[in-house]
């Protein structure tokens, strides 16, 4: 699909969860709803400017009804996707710069600032529900474990938390060590058991939920530059489980595979720019992964190109070996009726014939005079006859071994059959 051009930079994106929709957040404040088709079209569908001040993060609702913006002006407004008006404004939501938003369930949302600073909030009301300050520096990305109503979030401090948005206290139940290194982004893999969390260093770091959130289980190295954002690979694709997709600094967008660790290949290619924001549209079950970067353009990969090719000439095999194997069957169906249509004829016609090989007369009946001659001259003619006969036979008995030579230098002696199913 060809990139589309914003004409600013790209600070966020976010899908719509049913509709091949894609809204982006821009530096300019601006947010602008594009749609897009499977052929490669695109369409304006609408723009609205909150604020002047840079528009860095967006949520959508799990209808798609509402999307939520907010940025430099500390303010978040919600948007109506249908009428692409703005029609709630939260003035000084926070006290620093918002730089993420999450949106957790129809009733609540959460927004992290540059302070480190997370709340929670309920759409439906003005103010805040619970406010938590466990972080001293920006919060990078959020990560929603909807089985245990827990928010996970990193932090340019070098920490990982996890709240339970359940309980009434400020403060998180767990929180990892501190890392030496800026946390910037994470993603489950393995089924949720255990994340992937991308630093500054160009580390993977793995933490498992078994292992609790103390510190990291394994780290892997490899990233020449941070890894700024991350996603995960739809399950349509395999080996989703343990393959995700990392937007790197360097300006590749990779797919990599954990457990063994293994670089599948570059997805996208957005040259000497940083890459900001990767994500996969239908809820992270699609096809067409956005990637973002600093050279003011949208680009939108098919993943069924990159990852869906091996199962489709998968399938294109099995097809033409089913097909081939129904030919052979069919084919040696009808070589087997030929030769049962042509013993048929033999008996009927009383005539056995060979390949190459003149037709050999019946055996009549002896009369009681030839009967009565001497065994003697009865073998002697009959043996002729008969060894004539079995000569004859002998030469044709399988034309096939005249084909064959003696095996010489460089030759390989193989028997036709071996040829059958080519």
């Amino acid at each position: 699909m060809p990139d589309i051009s914003v004409g600013t930079q790209i600070f966020d994106l976010i899908f719509h969860p049913s509709s091949s929709v894609v809204y982006l957040g821009l530096l300019t404040g601006h947010i602008k709803a594009f749609s897009y088709d499977d052929e490669g079209g695109h369409d304006v569908e609408f723009t609205v400017r909150p604020s002047k001040r840079s528009c860095r993060a967006l949520a959508i609702s799990e209808d798609g009804n509402r999307v939520w913006a907010a940025g430099k002006a500390k303010a978040m407004y919600t948007v109506d996707t249908g009428t692409g008006r703005i029609v709630d404004t939260w003035s000084n939501a926070h006290d620093t710069a918002i730089n993420r938003l999450k949106s957790l369930t129809p009733t609540l949302l959460a927004s992290g600032d540059d302070d480190g600073v997370i709340k929670l909030w309920d759409p439906r009301n003005a103010n805040s529900i619970r406010t938590y300050t466990h972080h001293f520096d920006f919060i990078s990305d959020f990560l929603w474990l909807g089985d245990r109503k827990q928010l996970v979030s990193t932090s340019g401090d070098g920490t990982l938390s996890v709240i339970d948005v359940r309980s009434k206290k400020s403060e998180p139940i767990a929180q990892s060590e501190d890392q030496e290194d800026e946390l910037l982004s994470i993603v489950p893999i393995k089924g949720g058991q255990k994340f992937a969390v991308g630093t500054q260093l160009g580390i993977l770091s793995i933490f498992n939920r078994r292992s609790g959130w103390g510190d990291c289980v394994d780290r892997i190295p490899g990233h020449p530059h941070s890894i700024d954002t991350l996603a995960s690979l739809p399950t349509t694709f395999s080996p989703s489980e343990t393959t995700i997709l990392t937007g790197s600094s360097d300006g590749l967008l990779r797919a990599v595979q954990l457990f063994p660790t293994k670089l599948l290949g570059v997805v996208a290619d957005h040259g000497d720019f940083p890459i900001e924001r990767i994500v996969v549209d239908r809820g992270g079950e699609g096809r067409w992964v956005g990637s973002a970067g600093h050279e003011e353009v949208l680009k939108l990969t098919d993943l069924q190109e990159i990852f869906g090719g091996d199962e489709e000439e998968e399938e294109e095999e099995e097809e033409d070996g089913s097909g081939d194997e129904e030919k052979a069957k069919t084919h040696a169906g009808e070589e087997d009726s030929e030769g049962e249509d042509s013993e048929a004829e033999g008996e009927s016609s009383g005539k056995e014939e060979g390949p190459g090989l003149p037709p050999v007369s019946p055996r009549k009946r002896p009369t009681p005079e030839e009967e009565a001659q001497p065994v003697a001259d009865a073998d002697s003619s009959g043996d002729e006859g008969i060894v004539e006969r079995k000569r004859k036979r002998k030469k044709e008995k399988d034309p096939l071994k005249a084909s064959k030579r003696t095996k010489g230098r460089n030759e390989v002696v193989a028997e036709p059959s071996f040829f059958a199913d080519l």
